[in-house]
């Protein structure tokens, strides 16, 4: 019999959300002033000439989530005569229609991010923007930045160039049924076959990432999967929660995006001007880490070594692939989260302001200007280079965006895990009592959380904690949950 209570779940989880966003000093509503500006906005005219190029000829595609409409980067693939290729990002070009100190702007400063959760999307900018006149739409004509990038056949970097250029979007595809045709699994996605060379194109974008995949694995990448977990309403009510994982289709965006990140980076470093970094410093709980490997009976350094992680990690995924988003979970928790840092020009890179996890010392976030502050300030930066013009941000400023943004984007994680959790609870709360098995995700002073091996739910552990530690697998009783405040609570039995 249907709940009479379950054509509300959403309105609740809605409810849920906002709240969220305001107790964590997030603006769930854009101002008057800011949606006054959008409605004087007409669509940025993108010409060639000049600086721009004209790469409209080019099979660029966008690759995104099946329901994604704020689209922020396109790629496209050229082969070369010595098995090399040249691939070409393109990233839309947020800045020439949101101004630095507009009323949008403020909006976007304030929360760094989009914010994402099943109930609702709260967008960083106006939707009319991100998913219309900022977003690299199918068959619309857009100005863009662009990093071209030679790619050895080794996978490693020859040689990169950043532009502005004009492009357009010949197919808007999803990651699920691009990766099921990569793999042979499953029909060509509507709109490869409709133009001509697109199907080459992509089959070279796959070889390229696969091959730049193992060059930086080869060299300390990690090699981490985790689950997804995604809701799954039937109408407005909950019925479940899905578990999905990344396949080849997120290969090609994850590395091409890892490369230009690297390159835009390294362009403002050569330019001498100042870049905001993404920084994920060597793991703190090594020694845990060090623990987690001995009791699969493989040994690490003492001292922290991304490579000697990396294939541990290669190794146990080809030995249980079943549990080692498992395992994933447990390193990406033990790393410690990552934050922004300014490095300004004379400065000297250590391993302590690199990304430990992408093996890589420069790195900036510069893919996602529609979705990430952080984006933006580093396209601001990018475009007063190629345009000689003075720096849109003074040192001070990037230095107090650098600890906002990393203290926002953590806040923006804690409202989408509170929906999840609060989701979490609506399904298991006529399961109380039931017993389940699941690994420590966490263990601090404040408490104890495990996740359920299935389903991939996490809650605290609050009784039988004694001896537990990150990683550990252990079987657990669900005692209650509440709803409004997204608590789930197990205990340990035998």
């Amino acid at each position: 019999m249907t709940d009479p209570n379950a054509k509300k779940h959403r309105i609740i989880l809605q409810r849920i959300a906002r709240r969220a966003m305001l107790e964590r000093g997030l603006l769930p509503e854009f101002s008057t002033q800011a949606l006054a500006e959008v409605e004087t906005m007409a669509g940025h005219v993108a010409t060639a000439g000049g600086q721009t190029r004209d790469l409209r000829h080019l099979l660029w595609c966008s690759i995104d989530n099946d329901d994604s409409r704020d689209l922020d980067q396109l790629t496209v693939a050229e082969a070369m005569a010595d098995g090399a290729a040249k691939i070409f990002v393109a990233i839309a070009d947020v800045d020439a229609l949101v101004k630095k100190d507009s009323a949008i702007d403020a909006h976007a400063r304030q929360n760094t991010t989009s914010v994402y959760t099943e109930a609702r999307i709260f967008p960083m900018l106006p939707e009319r923007l991100s998913t219309d006149l900022t977003s690299l739409n199918y068959a619309s004509e857009r100005h863009a930045v662009v990093v071209e990038m030679e790619i050895a056949s080794d996978g490693s970097l020859r040689r990169s160039e950043v532009y502005e250029a004009l492009v357009r979007n010949r197919a808007k595809l999803c990651y699920n049924n691009l990766a099921d045709w990569l793999d042979g699994k499953g029909p060509m996605p509507i709109g490869i076959g409709e133009v001509d060379g697109l199907a080459e194109n992509l089959r070279l974008q796959d070889r390229v990432a696969q091959e730049m995949k193992t060059f930086r694995h080869d060299h300390g990448a990690l090699t981490l999967e985790t689950v997804e977990l995604n809701l799954v309403f039937e109408a407005d009510e909950l019925k479940d929660m899905s578990a999905e994982r990344g396949g080849r289709a997120h290969d090609i965006i994850e590395n091409f995006m890892i490369a230009a990140n690297g390159v835009t980076s390294r362009f403002l470093f050569a330019k001498k001007l100042p870049s905001l970094r993404r920084v994920v410093r060597t793991p703190k709980r090594w020694d845990r880490i060090v623990e987690l490997a001995a009791e699969k009976r493989y040994k690490l350094p003492e001292k922290p070594d991304s490579k000697a992680l990396e294939q541990f990690l290669t190794k146990e995924r080809a030995a249980d692939p079943m549990r080692f988003p498992d395992l994933s979970l447990s390193v990406i928790k033990l790393m410690g989260p990552g934050e922004y840092a300014v490095r300004t020009p004379g400065s000297t890179a250590d391993s302590t302001t690199g990304h430990f996890g992408l093996a890589v010392r420069d790195y900036a976030h510069s893919t996602a200007p529609n979705r990430r502050f952080p984006d933006v300030i580093t396209q601001r930066l990018l475009k007063s280079a190629l345009g000689g013009q003075e720096l849109p941000y003074a040192h001070g400023e990037l230095e107090s965006l650098a600890k906002h943004c990393t203290e926002k984007e953590d806040a923006a994680k804690k409202v989408e895990r509170q929906v999840k959790k609060s989701a979490a609870a609506m399904l298991l709360e006529h399961r109380v009592g039931e017993r389940f098995d699941a690994i420590v995700t966490g263990a601090a002073a404040k408490g104890t959380w495990v996740r359920l091996l299935h389903p991939p739910i996490e809650g605290r552990l609050s009784s039988g904690q004694d001896g537990l530690d990150v990683g550990n697998q252990l079987r657990v009783q669900l005692v209650r949950t509440d709803v409004d405040r997204g608590f789930i609570d197990f205990k340990r039995v035998e």
